[in-house]
């Protein structure tokens, strides 16, 4: 990470719309990841009677906090919603990425999102009256896929799977650990085996969460991340979790933890400086930091809490929906992925507001928030 006086020397390049051009046929590659998309959820409607996301159906922590902005960030830092310093409320989320609910022994990435309350700007098209802005991270550094047609390629894979014989879903994840884990010896690895099942039984409190995606950061462009900083949350980080005959150990595990002990993360930074080695269309490329370090702008705390209940899961799971289109126009996701994330989530909250007979909230102040 760097320091701010090391990020004074980097020289961010200002966005231009010349950077940003559609994949071919991007528009029906984006249409058929909502029909994809959208019968991951009918299936497991059909079998639930409950709606659930596409992806990242189950969630393992519902929490709340607040993010702190420090003063003297540097001004191309200082953008959006962490252009002053202050403390924002928010909620976090935290899921694994499968459609349907698994047990936790069906091992898949992480995600964690992010909305804060209360932030107020410019907004992006269709957040219009809204007070939020969400950040929507993962546990790895980069995209599985360059574009929207790798995407859907490995989607189509990961619906095949939904809602397909629980028990044999466990035992091909274990094989899919062992192959990841052997590839990863040699200095590979493969999301398609860790979105399949093959990612490591660890605890996800001690993970850091990447954007993966590039956002506008003000007139700049950026990708951020979310690092574990305090201690008790450090000491987790590669920290294994048994799973053998306890479906729900991630989110016992975030239960036990926030039961007797809070948690801080820093968020960090990291601007585009070269176009070639950090571009703006292929999600799958991760930026070198020693192009451009990582630069922290806000801190997120959280005091101890009961981190799941069902009347949070009510509330977040069934009534919010996480978008990084919900925001400041000063943070609007770029790329083809993004824009075709763009309908894909708007489809998945509107799956889920007609299924459950519930309207998706955006909270205008922390009052609204569950207890």
């Amino acid at each position: 990470m760097a320091s701010i006086i090391g990020a004074m020397d980097i020289t961010p390049i200002p966005y231009d719309s010349s950077f940003e051009h559609a994949e071919e046929d991007e528009s029906e590659t984006c249409e058929e990841i909502i029909r994809t998309m959208r019968g991951i959820a009918q299936t497991t409607w059909a079998h639930s009677g409950h709606g659930l996301r596409g992806v990242h159906a189950k969630s393992h922590g519902l929490l709340r906090g607040e993010l702190r902005v420090p003063p003297g960030l540097p001004p191309a830092y200082a953008q959006g919603a962490f252009a002053q310093p202050g403390e924002w409320p928010l909620v976090m989320r935290l899921s694994t990425i499968p459609g349907d609910i698994l047990d936790d022994a069906v091992s898949t990435p992480r995600g964690m999102a992010i909305k804060l309350i209360g932030v107020d700007g410019v907004r992006l098209p269709g957040s219009e009256g809204q007070f939020t802005q969400d950040f929507v991270l993962v546990d790895g550094p980069v995209f599985g896929s360059a574009g929207p047609k790798q995407f859907l390629a490995g989607l189509k894979l990961l619906a095949a799977t939904t809602d397909r014989v629980p028990t044999l879903k466990k035992a091909v994840s274990a094989v899919l650990r062992g192959a990841e884990k052997a590839i990863e010896q040699v200095g590979l690895e493969s999301g398609t085996l860790k979105a399949l099942g093959g990612h490591a039984q660890t605890h996800p409190l001690g993970d850091t969460y990447f954007s993966q995606v590039p956002m506008l950061w003000g007139p700049y462009m950026a990708k951020l991340q979310v690092v574990p900083m305090s201690a008790e949350l450090q000491a987790l980080t590669g920290a294994p979790i048994e799973t053998h005959d306890r479906p729900q150990a991630l989110r016992d595990a975030v239960l036990s933890h926030f039961a007797r002990a809070g948690a801080e993360w820093d968020v960090r930074v990291q601007l585009c400086t070269d176009l070639q080695a950090m571009p703006i269309e292929d999600a799958s490329v991760r930026w070198p930091e020693d192009q451009s370090p990582f630069v922290t702008v806000g801190r997120i705390a959280m005091r101890p809490q009961l981190a799941w209940t069902e009347t949070r899961s009510a509330a977040i799971d069934d009534g919010m929906s996480f978008s990084p289109w919900h925001g400041l126009a000063a943070h609007r996701p770029l790329g083809a992925v993004m824009r075709v994330r763009k309908r894909v989530y708007e489809m998945s909250a509107r799956f889920r507001a007609e299924h459950n007979g519930l309207r998706m909230a955006q909270p205008h102040t922390a009052d609204e928030l569950p207890p």
